[in-house]
């Protein structure tokens, strides 16, 4: 399929990846045939995907037997050893991608423990283990763009190790990671290291924008409604600008002589959350060269149905600063926005992570008289 709609978009130089990862997925060829048919060139996983994949069916089974012929009680433990074997699965499935595309794509994502995201010592010491555990150099560890995952994030950067930063909701925010990225090369490089080895993607959150946004939006009524489904794609459209502003100049084309790699965008939460908006409204608008579009697979086949491609993501950009100040003017307080999907993605992921951790003790039950 060269000429479907994910191949055009693809073309235009935005990489497709999918917001999924399970073991039914390997073991069917199913990853394999979106790599093929949907010009899928990386994966990315969370806590509540996991919690999915793990809680359905019985592929888990026989390897959670052995885990728990071992010895081993802990169920975090147990959850990082059967997610470890996916994701490694899928690093060498991808393997060839990273390869032939100089290490741009052909990744796959294995999040830090969400219970971590305030703590900067601990989500270090997770994300080394991390890297270590599965010892591939198309592995992206997830750290959230907390404050202190901030500082987190620089650390792993200077260390040489590849990062996708995630829940990423404010344009200030999306400043302090690129920062941190940066300045995280540049230790590197201080220390003898090559930073064309080091990558990185920040994931800039769309969909949930427009839902929190929406929410206050009703509740102010009015003229004000006429401002709806609106901020999400802005935001993401105001990042990007950031983002060509901050990798250009003589500080990062320093780097980049030395084969520094820009950390570009990934837009995540894609898919449509309001039934009356268009189900791709968040891939058709956001289009444009140097970024990754993540999607769940039921965007991935409505693009593939009757998307329209084009470059997008560079029109539009005056009135997304004008939506801004218009939203602040109907009493929207941006900050306030943010710092709420911030706080509330991170208890999202925490709480999965602890359904996650519960449906193993359940399985562990189920198994152990076995």
């Amino acid at each position: 399929m060269p000429d479907s709609n994910l191949h055009k978009l693809s073309a235009l130089g935005q990489s497709v990846w999918i917001d999924y990862l399970s073991r039914d997925q390997l073991q069917t060829g199913e990853l394999e045939r979106l790599m093929r048919e949907d010009a899928v060139v990386g994966v990315t996983s969370n806590p509540t995907i996991f919690q999915k994949a793990i809680s359905q069916g019985n592929r888990y089974d026989d390897q959670l037997r052995e885990i728990l012929e071992s010895g081993e009680a802990d169920p975090k433990e147990i959850f990082l050893q059967l997610s470890s074997h996916d994701i490694a699965d899928a690093c060498d499935l991808l393997r060839k991608v990273w390869d032939q595309g100089k290490g741009l794509d052909g990744y796959v994502s294995w999040e830090v423990d969400p219970t971590l995201a305030y703590d900067r010592d601990a989500t270090i010491a997770e994300a080394k283990r991390l890297h270590e555990w599965i010892e591939r150099p198309n592995l992206y560890v997830k750290i959230p763009a907390t404050e202190p995952g901030v500082a987190a994030i620089e650390e792993m950067i200077a260390s040489g190790r590849n990062i996708n930063v995630t829940l990423i909701f404010s344009l200030e925010r999306h400043k302090e990671v690129m920062e941190a990225y940066i300045r995280g090369l540049e230790r590197l490089v201080e220390d003898g290291g090559d930073p064309s080895t080091v990558h990185s993607v920040a994931s800039f959150f769309v969909s949930r924008v427009d839902t929190e946004t929406d929410k206050r939006l009703e509740a102010i009524g009015g003229d004000a409604l006429q401002l709806r489904g609106k901020l999400g794609v802005a935001n993401a459209k105001l990042a990007y600008q950031n983002y060509l502003e901050t990798f250009s100049g003589p500080r990062w084309e320093a780097l980049a002589a030395k084969g520094a790699t820009k950390q570009r965008c990934l837009w995540a939460s894609t898919s449509t959350k309001n039934p009356e908006y268009r189900d791709v409204l968040y891939v058709e608008e956001l289009i444009g060269p140097e970024t990754v579009n993540t999607m769940p697979e039921e965007t991935i086949r409505a693009f593939q149905d009757h998307g329209n491609v084009a470059e997008t993501l560079t029109q539009g950009v005056d009135e997304a600063r004008k939506l801004l100040d218009d939203l602040r003017q109907a009493g929207i307080d941006y900050d306030d926005v943010t710092d709420t999907l911030e706080r509330e993605g991170v208890q999202k992921f925490s709480d999965s992570f602890a359904e996650l951790l519960d449906g193993i003790k359940s399985k562990r039950g189920e198994l152990a008289p076995a």
